[in-house]
């Protein structure tokens, strides 16, 4: 049987018509060896159009206010060829190999109802799971400027493969959230409940996806945690193009992945000023 490649739809509206310190991180993964076999992906149909679709934290690590945590932070470390961005955020025509580190936050509040989603991207982030797949050493096969960043698959690496911790696929879990903000992580599929390792980072709100993506997380955004993660997001949508295409040599490829036990804002904010002694 021939292996499709994830592509994203499009769709017309009916408008047309008229950043964190890296310290306490956990071990990150190391990457393993991958077998040939992958999750089959079929492509939805596509129409032309400006709008796309795509066919745990110790319970020790409390809140200030003595709830459990709401967020389980992780990592990418990126290694890739391409422009480099001025100070308005712009490309130049200066290109050479970076690095970057993007800094996620994934909702860990039961209320959002997706355990097994965070779960499985925790998880390949470390390589703690049976298999001991792992997002280290995989890239993003597929970007498109104002639309997303997409990976994951890091048994093809071409959009056919990758796995979840559970087997090929996962059910989605709840497809009520909604991609109402930027540089938001949510789980490429091929249809209902056909989750697997891929994964995207939107860089505009993408509400069109509501009901068929599960959104899971997001890129830190907060300049006064993190001032790079965003920064890194835009250099790596500089490389791709409106098909999907790296347009450089050296691929957006994750050299490192973890899990990272960062201070929220609300317990730096208490803590400042503070001596060291009574912290």
């Amino acid at each position: 049987m021939m292996r499709q490649t994830l592509q994203p739809l499009f769709r017309v509206p009916r408008a047309a018509f008229s950043s964190f310190s890296s310290s306490s991180i956990s071990s990150s993964c190391f990457r393993p060896s991958i077998s040939p076999k992958a999750s089959i992906f079929t492509s939805p149909p596509a129409t032309l159009s400006p709008i796309r679709l795509f066919s745990s934290t110790p319970a020790t690590m409390a809140e200030t206010t003595g709830t459990e945590r709401k967020y389980i932070h992780t990592f990418f470390e990126v290694e890739w060829e391409g422009p480099v961005m001025d100070d308005q955020g712009q490309p130049t025509s200066t290109v050479k190999r970076q690095t970057g580190r993007i800094n996620m936050r994934l909702f860990k509040d039961p209320e959002m109802k997706i355990p097994r989603t965070v779960e499985n991207f925790r998880a390949l982030c470390t390589g703690e799971n049976e298999k001991g797949d792992c997002y280290k050493g995989s890239s993003f096969h597929r970007i498109i400027p104002g639309f997303m960043l997409q990976g994951g698959d890091f048994t093809r690496g071409n959009g056919t493969g990758g796995r979840s911790i559970y087997g090929d696929k996962f059910a989605d879990e709840n497809l009520g959230l909604e991609h109402n903000k930027t540089y938001q992580l949510s789980m490429a599929n091929a249809g209902p409940n056909t989750n697997g390792s891929q994964f995207f980072i939107t860089t505009i709100q993408t509400g069109w996806l509501d009901g068929r993506h599960v959104p899971f997380g997001y890129v830190e955004t907060d300049v006064d945690l993190d001032p790079d993660s965003v920064k890194v997001i835009k250099a790596i949508e500089a490389t791709g193009s409106q098909s999907g295409a790296i347009k450089y040599s050296k691929r957006p490829t994750i050299i490192n992945s973890g899990e990272w036990y960062g201070q929220p804002k609300e317990e730096k904010d208490k803590t400042e000023g503070v001596p060291a002694a009574e912290k």
